[in-house]
């Protein structure tokens, strides 16, 4: 897996910009691009110190690519452990790629994607977990996504990790001890501290476990499913949350008829809200399959609004029936909509967005919120998304869902599957040992056990690591990087 050549690779986005990087990196990165570096004061770039900056010009015999700033950081220190020079030229593609042609003729090999990352933990600078943070904080687009990454990325998780494993690998070598003198029965391993270790280590290891619900969807939006009957505000609402005109809004019933997603950023987490077709009955195909297509974003949705129009709500006959259960499904059909859909996905929190509450006087909205209230298991808000009514105070709603205490505590969130399934394996065989300390097992049982758990721990780390695994994580990441 390991190569030592030195690769190069542009480490700033295709296309045009002010400038870009080209990041070299391997045991002859310097003196390959000490050559092709000319300044005033015609410096060596071999013979200058680690982390310095130099100006002059990139040349290829008599001609003159760009004038550049060469950074020269020697190994080990520097990211990837090794010699690194990184060239910030002009940011035309034309110079990018002549620099980067002149240096491959001259020895350098292209960068695979995440290679400069993988030397980074091949040489030991990070570890497997350190270095899939690395991806995430490039990916990170919102506050929360950010914070959670850098916590990893400076060994917040793999230190809490190294510090359980090697507690439990201490009892493990006592234990281990023991088998060698099983023939006297003696233990080196006390067992009251050895059942107190393990207590300690499920508890954090279910605390990692429990956190990954929330870390996951911190990573990729909270999805919010916009749905209601036809024509009562959700493209308007869709576009009042986003501040703009993304969705198409008319006084025709049943003008969306596909699903429309976007993605903001409330209050540091990343909510990615989804307009969906009203809620029908209708002999129209095109609009009979986007009501269908709203009912599977509700089932992936981990949020659903509900929109009712407060102006349609309340019915024309019999107004002195209001606040009455037994007439109640009767006299407002949305009702029944909001029960059904209370009922067939009980675990989604269910906000109930009463909209064009400037249509209607303040009597109504106290019998409107008298009706809603019978309704078990729901929030209510009223707002008026034309006028951005009420607007704060939905996203405030939604913030109330997340739990982002772990956030403000700075507690350690998992949000990599990978590590999760590790966890989850670690977890098993430590309750495998206890259940075995419990029962009187033999300490080669016991010693089994111990072993797989501690080689759980290692994966998640990389101190248990394969080709084939490595090779799956970095093919994800961006090439220079």
């Amino acid at each position: 897996m390991f190569n030592s050549d030195t690769i190069v690779a542009l480490a700033t986005p295709a296309g045009a910009g002010a400038i870009g990087i080209i990041r070299i990196s391997g045991e002859g990165a310097i003196s390959l691009a000490a050559p092709f570096f000319k300044s005033i004061r015609n410096k060596d770039l071999k013979k200058q110190k680690s982390h310095t900056v130099h100006f002059g010009q990139i040349v290829d015999a008599d001609t003159i690519l760009d004038e550049a700033l060469v950074s020269v950081f020697k190994g080990p220190h520097s990211y990837t452990g090794e010699d690194v020079v990184e060239i910030s030229c002009h940011g035309s593609p034309y110079i990018q790629q002549q620099i980067i042609q002149l240096l491959l003729r001259n020895g350098c090999r292209s960068a695979h994607a995440g290679e400069f990352t993988l030397r980074a933990f091949l040489n030991g600078k990070l570890d497997l977990s350190q270095a899939e943070a690395v991806a995430d904080l490039i990916a990170a687009d919102n506050e929360a996504s950010h914070q959670i990454a850098m916590q990893q990325m400076r060994g917040g998780f793999s230190n809490e990790i190294k510090k359980l494993r090697d507690e439990l690998l201490d009892f493990a070598s006592l234990i281990e001890l023991e088998l060698d003198f099983a023939e006297e029965d003696v233990e080196f391993a006390d067992r009251t501290q050895f059942t107190d270790l393990l207590n300690r280590i499920s508890t954090v290891l279910k605390r990692l476990i429990d956190s990954f619900a929330v870390g996951n969807v911190i990573k990729n939006g909270i999805p919010v499913a916009i749905v209601g009957e036809p024509n009562v505000g959700k493209s308007t609402l869709l576009n009042a949350l986003l501040n703009e005109d993304r969705a198409l809004v008319s006084e025709i019933a049943g003008t969306t008829r596909d699903t429309i997603e976007d993605d903001i950023s409330i209050g540091g987490i990343g909510f990615r809200f989804i307009d969906t077709a009203g809620i029908r009955e209708t002999k129209d195909i095109v609009e009979g399959m986007g009501i269908q297509k709203t009912f599977e974003k509700i089932e992936k949705a981990q949020v659903v609004l509900y929109l009712v129009d407060s102006s349609r709500f309340f019915p024309k006959r019999n107004p002195s029936a209001f606040g009455m259960p037994p007439q109640a499904g009767e006299l407002f059909p949305q009702l029944q909509e909001i029960e059904k859909i209370r009922k067939n996905y009980p675990e989604k929190p269910l906000v109930v967005v009463v909209n064009k509450i400037d249509q209607i006087d303040r009597d109504a909205k106290a019998n409107l919120n008298s009706i809603l209230s019978k309704v078990e298991g729901i929030v209510v808000q009223m707002l008026s998304a034309k006028r951005n009514v009420g607007l704060e105070e939905l996203q405030t709603k939604l913030l109330e869902f997340v739990n982002t205490g772990a956030l403000k505590n700075n507690d350690t969130i998992i949000t990599n599957t990978r590590h999760y399934n590790s966890l989850l394996k670690a977890l098993e065989e430590v309750e495998k040992v206890q259940l075995g300390l419990t029962s009187g097992v033999p300490s080669d049982l016991l010693a089994i056990d111990i072993r797989q758990a501690l080689y759980h721990f290692g994966e998640i780390t990389g101190e248990i690591t394969s080709d084939d695994l490595l090779g799956n994580i970095f093919a994800n990441f961006c090439i220079g990087k």
